[in-house]
């Protein structure tokens, strides 16, 4: 079981745990749904690639700098939720977002897309949005 440790708006510690058939289910090929919060407080809900991070306790999202998910996910204090489905099967991750810009973390990324999905297309605006995950719920854990 892999195993990550978060603390909440509290300071109070929480491990977020993935077992080993919800690390295998985040490597299947699968769409799933990212759930981020416009600047109004209504929900903005796309499909997108995701990766897990099972070590690091992060989900990771590539897209464009200007997109609406990115520019909400870099709103202060920002939540965004990830869900993935397979007929009976999901997975949904919740936690605290971020958009990293820097080139060491968005080529990280795009390996880590490029290994689940496919080589995604030249995008010079990319940017990566990660997940610190405080929050697994589903019938894959």
């Amino acid at each position: 079981m892999k195993a990550h440790k978060e603390h909440n708006s509290q300071g109070v510690a929480r491990v977020v745990e993935f077992g080993p058939e919800a690390v295998e289910f985040w490597r299947e090929w699968h769409i799933c749904t990212l759930t981020t919060l416009r600047p109004d407080g209504t929900p903005h809900v796309v499909p997108v690639g995701v990766t897990l991070d099972a070590d690091a306790g992060v989900a990771r999202i590539i897209c464009d700098g200007g997109s609406r998910k990115a520019r909400n996910a870099a709103l202060p204090g920002a939540r965004a939720v990830v869900c993935q489905v397979d007929k009976g099967r999901y997975t949904t991750l919740e936690g605290t977002a971020s958009v990293l810009t820097d080139p060491e973390s968005v080529a990280d990324a795009v390996r880590r897309y490029t290994e689940r999905y496919r080589e995604p297309r030249v995008n010079p605006n990319r940017v990566v949005i990660e997940i610190a995950i405080d929050r697994v719920i589903g019938t894959v854990r």
